[in-house]
């Protein structure tokens, strides 16, 4: 199971990258593989804010529907519609094409809270 080292996660199974004071974040490689084959991605638009631990955007599967939750608050300042006019995208490369959205973080202290690799290794294989 991929969890790249360099990334932080969540319990919900996003994952983020910090860029300066900008989160992109995404869906782990755990999660869609655990919702099985992905058709339609709902992600805000650039300007939204998002806050901490509420669901900004909704994953569909051929099983069911997920909320995506916000690792960080701030504001939207990018979207990537590639997973929501290409949904599979998600399930081909979570970690690359198929990242969902940038963050300017109004809180950056928010990331301490997030999980390193390994501890999210250890929550998927527990």
């Amino acid at each position: 199971m991929k969890v790249p080292s360099e990334l932080k996660y969540t319990k919900e199974h996003e994952w983020v990258k910090i860029e300066g004071n900008r989160a992109i974040i995404g869906i782990t490689y755990y999660a869609q593989d655990s919702l099985g084959d992905i058709v339609f991605v709902e992600l805000p638009s650039v300007g939204d804010a998002v806050e901490v631990e509420e669901p900004f955007g909704v994953v569909e599967s051929v099983k069911t529907a997920s909320d995506l939750y916000a690792p960080v608050s701030g504001q939207v300042v990018e979207v990537n519609n590639e997973p929501m006019d290409s949904p599979e995208v998600v399930n081909q490369d979570p970690y690359g094409q198929g990242w969902m959205i940038m963050v300017e973080m109004s809180d950056p202290s928010q990331i301490e809270k997030l999980m390193s690799a390994e501890e999210y290794q250890a929550l998927i294989e527990a």
